[in-house]
């Protein structure tokens, strides 16, 4: 092989007919070994649709020297590398069901399940038909437990979200046809890896790159490993069909009660999909209602909130709020160029409720990481009425790259330092 050409932008592994997807790297492009400082930037949107805990998350006071509350003391390890906002909401977010919110904290449309509504974009997908396909997916959408998602369309329809991490594993990062794929889900059950099939193409890929680059491809391997590790365990891989829009996919854990499990699954993929540069774009709605979740010590539906049930709510909470501490630890831990992925990514997490037993959809819990920003504070908006949330994600489209100044019920951007 040429150590001095450049590998392609679109650089592939490929054993038996199927294909896996490589994380971009400097030697891809000369450029990019020119302009280390320009990493693509990403963004990951993830909503808890069944609110946080109010006196467990909402931090006091305003600004460096907020003390710690019980979730985020969970996040304590990632505190300089988030900042915390209070006092922010969409207005008229209350529909004819309680949890009808849950359906426009990306876009923040009015109204939602009254006669005659129809959503406005969202703003996942206005930064991703801003980017267009500089990645072979625009965005990825997904659900822990159903098709319903947050993201529409420049129409008003809504992307079903993939709620199976199998599937999306499959879609993501191999390519090949059904009886390939077929044989590396026999293999992948009997303990193997698709790795394992490509030593001679991941040693000749090793030898033509960078140091920095080798390491990252070390990553990038074990993480693959591990990915096929937890799929496996969990009962399934790539043999499952797609499902086609109308169809409900087969669930990855056979337990809908799952739900940290399910949560997990997906944030261990969602780097996995940033580096390797399959999108820039990823939302993720975790949404479980009437069930009760599989969580130790927790015997209630989810949403129970009387007083005698409090202490199960914050369990399930708790387990939701280190999960998401577990992907930021991932984005941190992996490398891109000129930082982490973290540094290239905008993580906002947070809920549609602010108070779930009440159904409020006001005093939202919100939470920006990542993203090249400056963090370690919480930003408060005090008065009698929110400010809009859309004049943060205002502020968080403009990091993207897009030249606007409006975004649902904005009233300008949010800034912060």
């Amino acid at each position: 092989m040429n150590m001095n050409r450049p590998l392609d932008r679109r650089t592939f592994l490929r054993t038996s007919g199927v294909v896996l997807a490589l994380p971009l790297l400097e030697s891809m492009h000369p450029a990019l070994a020119r302009a280390a400082e320009t990493a693509p930037r990403r963004m990951v949107n993830v909503c808890n649709t069944l609110g946080l805990y109010p006196e467990a998350w909402r931090p006091n006071p305003a600004g460096a020297d907020y003390e710690l509350t019980e979730y985020q003391a969970l996040l304590q390890e990632h505190r300089h590398h988030y900042t915390l906002f209070s006092g922010l909401s969409h207005e008229e977010q209350s529909g004819r069901q309680p949890h009808n919110s849950e359906i426009t904290w990306l876009s923040a449309a009015r109204g939602p399940g009254r006669d005659g509504f129809k959503s406005t974009i969202s703003m996942d997908q206005a930064v991703a038909n801003h980017l267009g396909y500089v990645t072979r997916f625009p965005s990825v959408v997904l659900g822990t437990a159903r098709r319903q998602s947050q993201s529409y369309t420049s129409s008003g329809v809504m992307v079903p979200a993939e709620t199976s991490p199998a599937g999306l594993f499959s879609k993501m990062f191999l390519q090949g046809d059904p009886e390939d794929i077929e044989r590396e889900a026999r293999s992948l059950a009997s303990g193997g890896s698709i790795l394992d099939r490509l030593k001679s193409e991941t040693a000749s890929i090793q030898r033509r790159v960078r140091a920095t680059d080798q390491r990252k491809l070390d990553d990038y391997y074990e993480a693959v490993r591990t990915a096929e590790q937890e799929l496996t365990e969990a009962g399934s891989w790539l043999r499952k069909p797609k499902p086609g829009v109308d169809e409900a996919p087969p669930p990855d854990i056979p337990s809908r009660a799952d739900l940290i499990g399910r949560i997990d699954l997906m944030f261990r993929l969602i780097p996995l999909i940033l580096e390797t540069d399959s999108s820039r774009v990823v939302s993720l709605m975790i949404h479980d209602h009437g069930v009760v979740p599989l969580v130790e010590g927790v015997t209630a539906d989810h949403h129970s909130q009387d007083e005698a049930k409090i202490a199960q709510l914050k369990k399930i909470e708790t387990g939701i709020v280190e999960s998401f501490g577990g992907l930021l630890t991932k984005l941190r831990e992996r490398s891109d160029v000129g930082g982490s992925l973290l540094d290239s990514t905008t993580v906002l997490f947070g809920s549609n409720l602010g108070n779930a037993n009440s159904h409020e959809p006001k005093h939202l819990p919100i939470l920006v990481a990542g993203g090249g920003y400056r963090h370690g504070r919480h930003i408060l908006h005090g008065g009698e009425h929110d400010a809009p949330l859309s004049n943060l994600f205002v502020t968080l489209q403009q990091s993207m790259g897009m030249q606007t100044d409006s975004f649902g019920q904005s009233t300008g951007s949010l800034t912060w330092s």
